[in-house]
């Protein structure tokens, strides 16, 4: 069998590039794979380390290699990209790859397992149709509009207004049928939205660490469920601040000389789960006043000398610095920190 120290794979849709060291310093060995031979070829290699971008279907292959043996590493693309000499082809990519994996430094992203993927496919199918009833609803109030037909904004409103249409005897019978035609597909998508949330609390209860989130003021079924699905290892992160910095949570930093200056967050990192702890972090700041407790009085001293924006944003980072250490511990939130007055 062919003895290697570190590969790597630079994946495509039918065509993989290969890259890999049989020794350091050694000529690198380079060639074109096809998609259905991937696993054949590394089945004629020893267990070695394999590093990978990760991206689409890195996760797939990943759990394919290290049923084989062998140890797989996930990066970053942000990452590989300092690595990646003059020009642009698949072969550069690979060696670039492979160059940043033996870096000491270099962050690696955890291999997630079929489950995971398959909850954050929920979450992202969920938040495809909110976007599309969301289209379609304002799609509606547009063409009413044109109409005549105007009703207060809101969700809750739209009801009223198919209502208004269907009974508005001047609107053209044309217009009536489209109407028709709208609310029916509003009303598959509000079905489709409901059976997604009934599937996504299936697995939530299914889920330990998803269950131990959910006991977070501020944090529901669905932060839970996506919060332990995308870190299904919380150990890479050293600490809940690095956790809050992959979400985009953590202030910009302009620092210089010794001089520390921080601005607003950097919004990197993964912008669904920041979006939900921000709305989550604004549900608490309504009903904290008749809370008591440290958190209670932590949020209480922030209100009183910043916007309530700005506190939100602070709260949702606290919040994912409690989630990171309720994962890494498996402790449950310490309920005596935060209960009603």
């Amino acid at each position: 069998m062919k003895k290697f120290i570190r590969t790597a794979v630079d994946l495509g849709k039918n065509y993989f590039q290969f890259h890999g060291l049989a020794g350091e310093g050694g000529a690198p060995v380079s060639r074109k794979l096809k998609r259905s031979k991937v696993l054949e070829f590394y089945a004629q290699i020893e267990p070695c380390r394999v590093g990978m971008e990760a991206c689409g279907s890195a996760h797939h292959w990943a759990r394919e290699l290290i049923a084989m043996g062998h140890e797989v590493v996930l990066i970053p693309p942000a990452y590989i990209k300092p690595y990646v000499k003059r020009g642009k082809n698949d072969a550069v990519d690979a060696a670039a790859i492979c160059e940043a994996m033996a870096h000491p430094d270099m962050r690696f992203v955890p291999v997630k397992s079929a489950d995971d993927q398959a909850v954050l496919m929920l979450h992202k199918s969920r938040e495809l149709l909110i976007k599309q009833r969301t289209m379609s609803v304002n799609a509606l109030r547009g063409h009413l509009a044109e109409f005549g037909l105007v009703v207060a904004k809101g969700i809750g409103r739209v009801d009223e207004l198919l209502a208004l249409a269907q009974a508005d005897a001047r609107l053209p019978q044309i217009a009536k049928a489209t109407v028709t035609e709208l609310a029916q597909h509003l009303e598959g998508l509000d079905q489709s939205i409901d059976a997604i949330d009934d599937d996504i609390a299936r697995a939530h209860r299914k889920n330990p660490k998803s269950c131990l989130i959910d006991q977070v003021p501020g944090i529901g079924t669905l932060i839970a469920s996506v919060v332990a699905a995308s870190a299904p290892d919380p150990g890479v992160f050293k600490s809940g601040r690095d956790f809050a910095a992959w979400l985009g949570l953590t202030p910009r930093q302009h620092s210089s000389g010794g001089k520390e200056k921080l601005g607003a967050i950097t919004k990197q990192g993964n912008r669904y789960i920041r979006k939900m702890l921000v709305v989550g972090a604004t549900s608490v700041l309504r009903v904290v006043g008749k809370r008591k407790g440290a958190l209670a009085d932590w949020i209480n001293a922030l209100r009183a000398r910043k916007p309530e924006r700005l506190a939100a944003v602070a709260l949702a980072n606290k919040l994912a610095r409690i989630c990171w250490a309720i994962m890494t511990t498996g402790e449950s939130f310490r309920t005596e920190t935060y209960v009603k007055a």
